[in-house]
Parts: C-alpha cells; sequence; structure tokens
C-alpha cells in the first residue's frame, strides 16, 4: 500500500483566505484471488473512514470496489489487480486496473434469462452508485474508473 498527500495544482490562499485542500492518493496492488476482493473492499472502507467521507460515500466506494474487483477475478485473466483511490476535497475517485483481456461471453445476454441470474449486474451497480463511471480498455489491460462527490 501506497499513500501520498500533495497540495492540489489550485492549492493556496483564495480570495476568501481559505487554504485547498490537500489531495490524498492511496494505492494497493495484489493477485488477483478470490481473497483480493475483501482484502480491497477493507482497504476502501478503511481509508474512507481515515478520509472521514460521509457514510453515504463510504459505503458507495465499499460496493463499487468490491463490484469491480469481482469483475477482475471473474473476466480479465490478469495475474494482478491495482485499486488507486484519490481524494481532492470535492469527491473521491476509485481506479481498478488489471493487465488482462475481457473475457467475452459465450452466449448472447437475453434479458429474459438473467433476470433471476445471481450475478452479472456489477457495472449496473457502479453505475448506479457513482456519479461518474468510466471504463478504459486496451492493450495493457482494463481500467474503470468512478466518482463520488463528497456533497449530496
Amino acid at each position: 500500500m501506497i499513500t501520498t498527500e500533495e497540495p492540489l495544482a489550485s492549492a493556496g490562499r483564495g480570495l476568501s483566505g481559505a487554504t485547498a485542500v490537500p489531495r490524498q492518493r492511496a494505492l494497493c496492488a495484489m493477485p488477483v484471488a478470490p481473497e483480493s476482493v475483501p482484502v480491497l473492499r477493507r482497504f476502501a472502507r478503511h481509508l474512507a473512514g481515515c478520509w472521514q467521507l460521509p457514510e453515504a460515500v463510504a459505503e458507495a466506494l465499499s460496493v463499487v470496489v468490491t463490484e469491480l474487483v469481482t469483475n477482475v477475478l471473474l473476466h480479465s485473466g490478469s495475474p494482478n489487480v491495482v485499486l488507486l483511490l484519490v481524494l481532492d476535497g470535492v469527491a473521491v475517485t476509485a481506479e481498478v486496473r488489471d493487465g488482462g483481456r475481457w473475457k467475452r461471453r459465450r452466449t448472447p445476454r437475453t434479458e429474459r434469462a438473467d433476470a433471476d441470474a445471481r450475478c452479472g449486474r456489477g457495472l449496473q451497480l457502479v453505475e448506479a452508485y457513482a456519479a461518474q463511471c468510466t471504463v478504459s480498455a486496451g492493450r495493457a489491460g482494463t481500467r474503470v474508473s468512478a466518482v463520488f462527490p463528497l456533497a449530496t
């Protein structure tokens, strides 16, 4: 785990005299295994407490990290997973990266057949909890970012 604190690009005293909140970053990388899901969820939850995030944001962050790391485990074939959390005073961003390739479904998804499925709604949950969700896939792997505003 790596954590850093750095001033924001716009840090300093503004016209109001208030100082900017420093950007907080934390990174945890680990091998992909079933154990990585709860470990990274606890890592996110621990930082949410350290950063004194609102409970609703901490809970959303926990759910999203769980879903994204589970997706890496089930779908990417990557040997490792990286979780980067960034707090900038306005929002917290969770970014999950892997070095694998997305495994395509063997059969097309059908709404009726999937209505009772036990899984398969991970990115829908991420989009429901996060204010913004971005997925980037390429030769180097997949990166999913989810942004959670601190104020509601």
